[in-house]
């Protein structure tokens, strides 16, 4: 029986062996990929003022001190910031950690210097660590090496939980005695005695449970793990594997990610107050949570660092001045990473279409955004203070007011910003992405676009009157203008400015629905939208980034290109695994869209956007449509200057009416983060199929400069107007040019 109790006994220990080694040499971990936003580029001349880079920072989680004497910290004056970066290991090469002076002039960035005093031409912050895909189990980690770890960590884990650590084998036969003895005398397990090791065993391959067994198991583990491996081997892997706190449903494991929860810092940026308390913790996380149990958790973190003078790691002086210093921890319970949920999602959907789901959870994939945080926080700021103050103004006719938001380039299509609701910190129902909500009159650029591709010029007559459609079910479709009054013949640009519904749908009645759906599925929609007279109007709906797509072709000069959240993918070491490259594909005549862009300039120079001048300056020349569905149930705003396109949705989730139209609303939201942002002026290439001419502004017929109502109106080659006004002036020749400069000059307002 002792021969074969012996044989039983060696085959469990080599297989126990067996499971040890591969688990330890193999993935020891499921990592999460790690989703960063762009990074902050910096060079003289570079448009950003000291507000926006502290905004910048204050997401890395840098600390605003009066000498920055470590990487991750920063002194902030009126016009000049010295920062101490971290370095990054970007894909394209390592950014070295450095000292920088960057001077400021008003709202630009006018010299760089490093420590020695020599001019920089480019420096990059490292990007802004804005969320993860997580394991099944939920558990959240950041790896560390051991040599990244700051030494006061590892002497206060050894003092306060395994003083004997690099003299042992894995067990402590003290230290079984000592919590045997404190077992017997209270009549049940309340010591284990655990080495590091041990500690590792239980988190790593066995439970938490406090049993007999499971203390019988950890010990040939531990021995056959201490046998395989070096101590440091060992220690590192603690390092990132112990439990420290929770988050919602998410497990915080290792130090690494301990420091970002509880002080929004990096590990190896860390006072000795707050290695100690995380040390302290590893006791009890809960029990030493600081932010519910804060005199606890003080009573711990001082006794580790009374351990630590003792043992003589630190000096008398060191620890009176160090225990009276605060915990330190951050108020919020939250991971900078949990700052841009409506983001993250986008970009998780994007993914999908190119990686299974379990490389997303467990490969420690690094993914690189377009995100800019800086944006990101000005549209916060417009739509969360903008809904307030719509509160505010019309009381419970707004109550429960939800809004979205999307910002992009319109250069390049890189999604720059995106809201999900007025809660932008909130996980769930993503607005921007998933609410299909009736556009209204965003659509009707797509309708005189269509127009514009099928002879019609800016100046060509529209009946703006009453229509009548018998719609197959018996119903009859019977618009109206949103003043309820007919205004005759208009000139096509007057109808698009004023947002006439009639002249609108006669016109797109005439081209026909199928043709308008054509023109917006060239434009970038590639939802399915069904062919009734309606559309016209905008009663179909759309989310806000898929209006978004629709308008980013009209910024750009009719090339589609898809909206982007993602820049590159790489693995856990670096390597470049897929790119997403900017992609263009003209779908619309340069021609026509430039036409329809002007015609949108005047949407906001005369028409229904025309208070955006009151907050913005005259030379912005900005393009864009109003937007407001049946009964006022939805407020829209899209527009763009030569550098931000933006989408706005104002709304309720039970889709009862508002008190404000697209005007008194989403155009509001617009306003105040264009404001905020100061993008650069849209300046239209005109296209070499395109001439100015001087109209008349009430009939559309061909005109002069000197004439009183005189306007310059772009035309496509071979469609001016046919006819001439008279006001008594003979016409001036081979003047094309000069309606062009004139229509530059006011736009500019040189």
């Amino acid at each position: 029986m002792t021969l074969i109790g012996a044989v039983i006994g060696s085959i469990g220990l080599i297989y126990l062996d067996a499971q040890i080694r591969q688990q330890f040499e193999g993935k020891r971990w499921a990592l999460p990929a790690k989703v960063y936003a762009r990074p902050l580029e910096l060079y003289s001349g570079l448009t950003i003022s000291t507000k926006d880079v502290k905004v910048e920072l204050a997401g890395l989680g840098y600390q605003l001190v009066s000498k920055a004497s470590q990487p991750g910290q920063a002194e902030i004056a009126k016009r000049r910031i010295r920062v101490y970066t971290r370095g990054f290991e970007f894909p394209d090469g390592l950014e070295r950690s450095q000292k920088l002076l960057l001077d400021f002039k008003g709202e630009q960035l006018s010299r760089i210097r490093n420590s020695k005093g020599q001019t920089v031409n480019l420096a990059r912050l490292e990007p802004v660590l804005i969320g993860g895909i997580y394991p099944q189990n939920n558990e959240d980690r950041d790896l560390i090496r051991l040599d990244e770890a700051p030494t006061s960590l590892t002497d206060a884990l050894i003092a306060i939980e395994d003083q004997s650590y690099y003299e042992h084998f894995g067990v402590s036969p003290k230290g079984i005695a000592r919590a045997m003895w404190v077992n017997l005398r209270v009549g049940r397990f309340v010591q284990g005695g655990s080495t590091l090791t041990q500690q590792l065993i239980k988190n790593f391959y066995l439970t938490s449970d406090r049993t007999l067994a499971r203390k019988l198991m950890e010990i040939p583990m531990a021995i056959l793990l201490d046998f395989h491996y070096s101590k440091d081997e060992i220690l590192e892997a603690y390092l990132n594997e112990v439990y420290l706190g929770q988050e919602g449903s998410r497990a915080i494991h290792g130090f690494g990610l301990a420091a970002q929860y509880y002080f929004s810092q990096p590990l190896q940026e860390l006072q000795l107050s707050q290695v100690a308390l995380l040390a302290g913790m590893v006791k009890g996380p809960s029990y030493y949570d600081p932010r519910r149990h804060p005199e606890r958790a003080k009573k711990r973190r001082d006794l580790v660092l009374r351990v630590l003078r003792d043992e003589g790691k630190i000096s008398e002086d060191t620890y009176q001045k160090t225990i009276k210093k605060s915990l330190g921890v951050v108020k919020q319970k939250s991971l900078l990473k949990g700052a841009y949920p409506a983001y993250l999602d986008l970009v998780k959907r994007q993914l999908r279409e190119s990686y299974h789901e379990e490389d997303l959870r467990t490969e420690g994939l690094r993914v690189f955004t377009g995100l800019n945080p800086i944006v990101q926080a000005k549209a916060e700021t417009a739509l969360v203070s903008t809904i307030k103050s719509l509160e505010k103004r019309y009381g419970k006719r707004a109550a429960d007011l939800e809004g979205s938001m999307v910002v992009t380039d319109p250069q390049t299509g890189e999604v720059l910003s995106i809201i999900g609701g007025k809660s932008t910190r909130y996980e769930g129902f993503n607005r921007a992405l998933d609410a299909v909500r009736p556009i209204g009159s965003l659509v009707k650029p797509a309708v005189y676009l269509t127009a514009l591709e099928n002879g019609y010029s800016l100046v060509s007559p529209l009946d703006d009157e009453p229509v009548s459609v018998e719609m197959p079910s018996g119903q009859v479709w019977e618009p109206q203008n949103f003043d309820k009054k007919s205004h005759g013949v208009v000139p096509l640009h007057h109808a698009l400015a004023r947002s006439y519904n009639l002249s609108t749908a006669n016109l797109g009645m005439s081209l026909g629905v199928n043709k308008v759906i054509g023109t917006m599925q060239d434009l970038g929609v590639s939802r399915e939208m069904d062919e009734y007279p309606s559309l016209l109007l905008g009663a179909q709906g759309l989310p806000a980034v898929e209006v978004a797509t629709m308008y980013q072709t009209i910024a750009a000069n009719g090339f589609q290109m898809p909206l982007r959240a993602i820049r590159m993918v790489t693995d856990s070491q670096g390597m470049e695994l897929s790119r997403y490259p900017f992609k263009v594909k003209q779908t619309v005549s340069a021609e026509s869209v430039h036409l329809l862009q002007y015609a949108m300039q005047e949407v906001a120079r005369e028409g229904t956007a025309r208070s955006v001048y009151s907050h913005l300056p005259s030379n912005l020349n900005v393009a864009g449509k109003t937007g407001t569905s049946n009964d006022q149930r939805d407020s829209w705003f899209a527009g763009f200057t030569g550098s931000r396109l933006a989408v706005v949705w104002l709304g309720r989730d039970d889709n009862s009416a508002l008190p404000f139209t697209g005007s008194g609303g989403a155009l509001k939201v617009w306003t105040a983060y264009m404001k905020a942002d100061k993008p650069e002026p849209f300046q239209a290439p005109v296209p070499e199929g395109v001439e100015y001419l001087w109209v008349d502004k009430e009939t559309g017929y061909l005109s002069d400069e000197r004439c009183q109502g005189a306007i310059p109106v772009p035309f496509q080659n071979g469609s001016k107007p046919q006819y001439r006004v008279d006001c008594g002036v003979e016409p001036v020749q081979n003047s094309e040019s000069k309606p062009l400069d004139w229509f530059r000059r006011w736009f500019r307002q040189e």
